[in-house]
């Protein structure tokens, strides 16, 4: 069973549960995937693979911490408090990201490897770096571990 699906089941277990915020959660996300396959030239019938549905699901998850972001800067802590339950439950769905000290070890390597002589070089080795680590590490860390290395 792909993830798709099993998040599709997830929606009748959440209304049994009456858990409201879980059910919204999976209702969201089951729409974000027919939207992902009606933008794919898909019928919305089909499913998506488990790497789209986790490239979904990160997006989503993206978006949460963003609007966290900004309901903090305005004191909106009610929906700070909805938006970080979402995206607990989002997480469930995705894949462990790599430590600050892995990510490092990673962009040393490629440092080694590629060489790359000023901070006019620093775009393209930033994006060699973010091929390696697609999915598998946050873009943020990345990028502060990028930048230290360039200073």
């Amino acid at each position: 069973m792909s993830l798709h699906e099993q998040i599709k089941g997830e929606i009748k277990t959440a209304m049994m549960a009456k858990d409201a915020i879980r059910l919204d959660v999976m209702r969201g996300l089951v729409t974000a995937f027919t939207n992902e396959l009606v933008a794919t030239n898909r019928t919305p019938t089909e499913f998506l693979t488990d790497e789209q549905t986790v490239a979904v699901i990160s997006r989503i998850a993206k978006q949460r911490k963003d609007s966290i972001d900004q309901f903090t800067k305005g004191g909106r802590m009610d929906l700070v408090e909805k938006e970080v339950a979402e995206l607990n439950m989002l997480e469930v769905y995705l894949p462990k990201l790599m430590s600050k000290e892995e990510v490092e070890k990673i962009v040393k390597d490629i440092y080694e490897k590629e060489s790359p002589v000023d901070a006019s070089k620093k775009g393209m080795f930033m994006s060699v770096v973010m091929k390696e680590l697609k999915g598998k590490a946050d873009g943020a860390i990345v990028k502060d571990v990028v930048d230290s290395l360039f200073i």
